[in-house]
């Protein structure tokens, strides 16, 4: 198949129109007309995971985050992400993101499904006049402590860890869900009437504020709640793909607790 034949593929579950306007999605590195053999999936592009890419013989590296935000004046070893544009190039790996499209097309449902919410909507719309957007707002299975909802995100996410704000004993029955990073929604959720935001990326003075307005925190990590990224596009390459073998990168928690 060709690196464009993929790319179509990848543009059903996710379309790039779905894409917020300050993202970069898409093919940011490579041809378009590349034969793909293997594709490697993993959440982040850093230099190990171009690395480990390029052991697998990888044609086409697929990410979640975008390498590149922003318009590069240059490209040279003295920058990282120069650095990792080289290494791609230099491997004859094509490069795709797809980021804040598949937070709306894909990440949330993903999510809230894990935690088997019901009667979902849209947490904040971002793509109008569709409605679709960023995260999910839906009843828990049934009522249930902050500390009990803790315990279900680490069973359905596999995290050892979250941080919590709010009483744990606080019982809740509405939750919103937002991979990533969550404290922009805080708002929309309390708006939505959820009771817990099971989201990263939640700070001292957000989380201690949200707590003050009734919507408890469960924090479990950036990377602890999208990693599911990673499984997920390869079941889906998988079954909609022909003669491409596809390597999911192994979890790796990009911090340690000491």
């Amino acid at each position: 198949m060709t690196c464009q034949e993929v790319i179509d593929i990848l543009q059903v579950q996710s379309p790039e129109r779905y894409a917020c306007e300050w993202d970069n999605v898409g093919l940011l590195v490579g041809s378009p007309h590349k034969e793909v053999q293997v594709i490697y999936i993993a959440l982040d592009a850093t230099e190990e995971t171009i690395s480990e890419a390029a052991e697998a013989g990888a044609d086409l590296l697929l990410t979640h985050h975008p390498l590149i935000f922003r318009g590069l004046k240059k490209v040279n070893t003295e920058d990282f992400t120069g650095r990792r544009v080289i290494a791609l190039i230099q491997n004859d790996i094509s490069y795709y993101a797809m980021h804040t499209n598949f937070d709306v097309k894909g990440m949330a449902e993903l999510g809230a499904a894990r935690m088997g919410l019901v009667d979902c909507q849209v947490l904040e719309a971002t793509c109008l006049p569709e409605q679709e957007g960023i995260g999910k707002v839906g009843g828990l299975p049934c009522e249930m402590t902050v500390a009990d909802c803790a315990s279900k995100v680490k069973e359905a996410f596999g995290v050892e860890l979250v941080k919590i704000f709010g009483r744990p004993d606080y019982k809740v029955r509405k939750a919103a869900i937002c991979p990533g990073s969550g404290k922009s929604v805080i708002g929309k959720a309390i708006a939505a009437g959820a009771q817990v935001l099971v989201t990263g990326d939640i700070d001292h003075h957000d989380g201690i504020d949200a707590a003050a307005q009734g919507l408890a925190i469960i924090d479990a990590g950036h990377y602890g709640v999208e990693k599911i990224f990673i499984p997920y596009m390869k079941q889906y390459l998988e079954a909609n793909t022909t003669g491409v073998q596809v390597i999911a990168q192994p979890v790796k928690q990009p911090f340690i607790y000491q």
